[in-house]
């Protein structure tokens, strides 16, 4: 195996997993299809993609060899699929924040001012 295929094994058998992943965070929920929600799923799965690449290559990289050399690429993977998983529920609770929340209070016409009560 070579070396650049070593250092990327865990992304390689975790892709598809991924994918599916991505694409459930892509669709659900349906609504609101804007712009803004486009723009901030695409940052938001690119920026999950980077930081489960680094977190890899961190972790094959620091792993202790001395328990064997497959230590490597467990600590690797490990590691890449608790940023992965990490980073993709920080954006969904992000996303509906400040996202979804703000569009369905312009949907629904509160201005977020304090209603009065009127007796």
């Amino acid at each position: 195996m070579t070396a650049g295929v070593q250092l990327n094994l865990a992304l390689i058998l975790f892709l598809p997993w991924y994918a599916i992943l991505a694409a459930l965070y892509w669709i659900y929920p349906r609504q609101p299809r804007t712009l803004v929600r486009w723009s901030f799923d695409l940052i938001a799965l690119a920026l999950t993609t980077l930081l489960s690449i680094a977190s890899m290559h961190w972790g094959y990289r620091s792993a202790d060899v001395s328990v064997g050399p497959m230590w490597k690429q467990i600590l690797a993977t490990s590691v890449c699929y608790g940023v992965f998983l990490g980073a993709m529920t920080a954006a969904f609770f992000l996303r509906r924040a400040c996202v979804i929340r703000p569009y369905q209070r312009c949907v629904a016409g509160d201005t977020g001012a304090p209603h009065q009560v009127t007796s």
